[in-house]
């Protein structure tokens, strides 16, 4: 757990890239709509094909290698994780069920001890 983590040293160029993707996500919303007038399916075409374009282009600079290299690892990670089965499952719904009730009534008797000695030492009630 003490690898370095990398932050991609994204150039002018992978710069550009993201800011033309981040307009080409707007145009395709903006053209959603300035197509008011035309089919529904239409409209959204026009927002896929924005979003589409967008990240084919972000997916070429820097920051879109770092992104699946990270999607990549993150895989692998989670083939890592032990999974509980459905008995250990069941047993820690119920410590945690039984962990709720007992609190509340800790709470529950707290909030009453506090009110008698608010009460007592406040005269009222």
């Amino acid at each position: 757990m003490t690898e370095e983590i990398k932050v991609p040293d994204a150039g002018a160029a992978d710069k550009v890239k993201a800011v033309a993707a981040g307009l080409l996500v707007v145009g395709g919303i903006t053209a959603y709509y300035l197509l008011g007038a035309q089919p529904s399916w239409q409209r959204w075409v026009a927002v896929v094909v924005g979003l589409v374009l967008a990240l084919g282009l972000l997916a070429w600079s820097e920051y879109g290698r770092s992104f699946f290299q990270f999607v990549h690892d993150s895989r692998i990670e989670l083939r890592k994780v032990v999974w509980p089965n459905r008995q250990e499952t069941g047993m820690t719904t119920l410590v945690v069920f039984v962990f709720v009730v007992v609190m509340g009534l800790f709470f529950w008797t707290l909030d009453l001890v506090l009110a008698w000695a608010t009460k007592a030492l406040s005269g009222q009630g």
